[in-house]
């Protein structure tokens, strides 16, 4: 990609990862556009905020349109949002289910599908799709979360193979446990466990994303697709 003013989307932006990830690459010279299901209060002139659920079909669409319209075609796709369900399979009703599957898988493919033809108008492109160490490492009180984020790893590999010939490349990035909002109901006594599982061991940071989210997005990485990195030594 070149280093004029380049578009990215980034789901997810209200708080959190997202909300660093679109303030950080807005230092950095992009036009951002975000969403969440509800406003922010992130307010930057090149950043674009739309009021979106992503698992929504048409309000997908109709951000993607928008963001066409405005900007001819998108260069970068961070597909953050994500939401998580930490019960005993006994105990997890089929509507959390639904929940999780229709935000993390659904939503991811949605804009992975709408936004690839925004990045094929540009040219080429790249995604960075989320997935989590709760996957390999089989986390007790997480499988339907885990589930969810291993369907978007089989996503992520096969989308790298589907969309290479339009040069847009596909990666994913699985964070470890980072302090935000997505654990802060999780026992302390079972985040040291989880953290005694790693090699390095210590949460992650936000910091560690965006500097995996950076390696997907240089120039120079131009021939790597379809890879998950985890963070934190797990694998």
């Amino acid at each position: 990609m070149s280093e004029k003013t380049k578009v990215m989307v980034v789901t997810g932006t209200r708080k959190g990862i997202g909300r660093y990830l679109s303030e950080y690459y807005l230092e950095r010279g992009w036009t951002v556009a975000g969403c969440s299901r509800e406003a922010s209060d992130l307010s930057h002139p090149a950043y674009h905020h739309y009021c979106v659920d992503v698992a929504d079909e048409a309000g997908v669409r109709k951000m993607a349109f928008d963001i066409g319209r405005r900007f001819g075609g998108v260069q970068a796709l961070l597909n953050n949002a994500g939401i998580a369900s930490m019960n005993h399979i006994l105990l997890t009703p089929m509507k959390t289910t639904r929940r999780v599957f229709e935000t993390n898988v659904f939503g991811t493919f949605l804009f992975c599908r709408e936004f690839a033809k925004l990045m094929q108008r540009a040219g080429g492109g790249r995604i960075v799709n989320f997935a989590t160490v709760a996957t390999p490492l089989r986390l007790e009180g997480e499988a339907i979360y885990a589930a969810s984020k291993a369907a978007i790893e089989s996503l992520t590999q096969v989308m790298a193979r589907e969309l290479a010939e339009l040069n847009i490349l596909v990666n994913a990035v699985g964070p470890t446990p980072v302090k935000t909002d997505l654990i802060r109901s999780v026992p302390k006594e079972k985040m040291d466990a989880l953290l005694a599982r790693q090699a390095i061991r210590r949460f992650g940071e936000m910091r560690d994303v965006s500097n995996v989210c950076d390696f997907f997005l240089h120039p120079d990485s131009d021939f790597i697709t379809g890879q998950v990195m985890y963070l934190g030594g797990v694998g």
